[in-house]
């Protein structure tokens, strides 16, 4: 059986797929906390924030693509500059539903990214993820 991870960061606009992803996460209990951030500014304060607080970082990030005054590529543009006791602890995934493949490939050369997950999230998919990245 996989050991529990302390903290998940949901970084979506979209109020719905929030909600369902959040849920989803709650039902595999994979994770003890979800932190759910309605857009990428957000979530780097949340980061900023805790910046000094490794405890309440999150372990796992999963980051949309598409999202309006920020979007995903943005948001790991700022991500980058953060020192390493951050960009160390917190994985990043892609949680997209797009099917442009020029975000596909850029997303999986970022090397902040360690895959893109399509939406719907699947908790088969993420506990192996995790399992492979934190085995």
């Amino acid at each position: 059986m996989l050991s529990k991870y302390k903290k998940v960061m949901l970084v979506d606009d979209n109020e719905v797929d929030l909600k369902i992803n959040s849920k989803i996460i709650s039902i595999s209990k994979l994770f003890d906390e979800t932190i759910l951030c309605q857009s990428g500014e957000e979530a780097l304060s949340y980061l900023s924030k805790h910046v000094d607080d490794v405890a309440n970082l999150p372990d796992f990030i999963l980051l949309d693509i598409q999202m309006p005054e920020m979007d995903g590529f943005e948001f790991l543009e700022i991500y980058k500059k953060f020192p390493a006791s951050v960009t160390d602890k917190c994985l990043i995934a892609i949680l997209s539903s797009t099917l442009d493949f020029g975000d596909i490939k850029k997303a999986e050369a970022n090397p902040h990214v360690i895959k893109l997950l399509k939406k719907p999230l699947f908790p088969q998919e993420l506990e192996k993820l995790l399992h492979k990245y934190f085995a």
